[in-house]
């Protein structure tokens, strides 16, 4: 059948189950996301602090009045290296902390970050105790901190530069969703 031979009925019916359908895959994508981060913390982010690869100690709190991006990732990670040069981007025009978790010895993921031309901010955490203590249980895990110190955004998988780069601006500017409001009021 060609499409000259197609009526408008028949037309009106195929554009409504292709709406059909591409609304039953944003609500998928929905479902999926919201199951990835149901139990990761929301309103007051964590408490972060260590020392970073280079020795120099980090704290999130000492960043406090900026957006943040707390970024948790491994070394065997493929997602996360598919992510690295982003981050390392982002990094060059924002506060960045990420933790490398289960990435092995303070060496080796120096030895990680050499060979892959990176320069961003890492605290290693071999025992995965940072990530404990923010309930991470996937890598690559994303968090947007506001000035406040209050959580935005949280993206769990691979997400775009741009993406990263948009949310830090709104939580910048005080938008965003993830903050509860009896945790807002708390501050």
């Amino acid at each position: 059948m060609n499409e000259a031979s197609v009526t408008s009925p028949q037309r009106r019916r195929r554009w409504w189950r292709y709406a059909g359908e591409a609304l039953l895959l944003v609500l998928l994508f929905i479902g999926v996301h919201s199951w990835q981060i149901r139990d990761l913390p929301a309103g007051r982010a964590p408490p972060l602090e260590g020392m970073l690869l280079n020795g120099d100690p980090i704290t999130l709190a000492a960043l406090r009045g900026q957006p943040v991006l707390v970024h948790f990732w491994a070394t065997w990670c493929p997602v996360c290296k598919l992510e690295q040069a982003s981050i390392a981007t982002l990094a060059r025009d924002h506060h960045v902390i990420s933790i490398a978790m289960q990435s092995g010895s303070k060496a080796e993921v120096l030895d990680h970050l050499k060979r892959n031309g990176l320069t961003f901010p890492v605290i290693n955490d071999p025992d995965a105790a940072q990530a404990q203590r923010w309930r991470v249980r996937a890598v690559p895990t994303s968090f947007i901190i506001d000035r406040a110190g209050g959580i935005r955004f949280i993206e769990v998988g691979y997400t775009t530069e741009v993406g990263l780069r948009l949310r830090l601006w709104l939580a910048g500017q005080g938008w965003g969703g993830r903050i509860a409001a009896s945790t807002m009021d708390k501050r």
